[in-house]
């Protein structure tokens, strides 16, 4: 497998490690608390630019940084040498403390938790609504319009779209699921009407059981 093929599963799997979600909580926390003062929209901004327009768009600096061919040591004087001279002290003293603990894998978690962490503090909570069909801006600000005036926070919009919905939407607070989709209302009726089936078979039997008069 190339080196790079094995950079990506490793991220891969971190992503999915419940355990590597917890860790890159911790270090959000610290993230967020350590720009509170700066800015926290800001420092989280200028991370997601790290993500994307640095390490996305070079790769072999990206496999740098995450994989184990290059110590810790090294790490920390490329960041200082190449993220130093354009970044923010934060963003610079935040990845130098990922690198000398060899956590730069966390990154895109630890970006995840500190969005997530700011949006709680300031009242605000993600809400997945999924569609059939990508929503136009007057409905989405419908919708989060309607969101807005029944819960106790403010939502923040996560759309997707899932074509099987058959029209609908689907929508997620926390772990509660509203499902009005098309789909979901003929799952009901086909499960109402196989009870409805089952019931009158039973009750059949139960007549042929019990012949009036016995």
């Amino acid at each position: 497998m190339a080196d790079g093929q094995e950079i990506r599963t490793r991220v891969s799997s971190v992503m999915d490690d419940p355990s590597a979600r917890a860790i890159a909580r911790v270090y959000a926390t610290a993230l967020v608390d350590a720009a509170t003062s700066a800015g926290v929209d800001g420092a989280l901004d200028e991370l997601a630019s790290f993500l994307d327009d640095v390490l996305e768009a070079h790769p072999d600096f990206h496999s740098i940084l995450v994989g184990m061919a290059v110590g810790r040591d090294q790490k920390v004087a490329m960041i200082q040498r190449v993220v130093g001279p354009v970044g923010t002290p934060v963003l610079t003293s935040f990845l130098t403390t990922l690198a000398r603990h060899e956590r730069l894998e966390l990154l895109p978690l630890v970006l995840d938790e500190a969005r997530l962490i700011e949006n709680t503090r300031g009242g605000r909570k993600s809400v997945q609504v999924t569609s059939s069909q990508p929503l136009d801006a007057e409905t989405l600000e419908s919708i989060r319009a309607s969101l807005d005036s029944a819960l106790p926070f403010t939502p923040i919009l996560d759309t997707r779209v899932d074509s099987s919905l058959i029209g609908g939407l689907v929508v997620q607070v926390e772990n509660t699921v509203y499902d009005s989709s098309l789909r979901t209302r003929i799952k009901q009726l086909r499960d109402r009407m196989r009870e409805r089936s089952l019931h009158e078979i039973q009750s059949g039997r139960d007549r042929f059981s019990h012949p009036a008069g016995d």
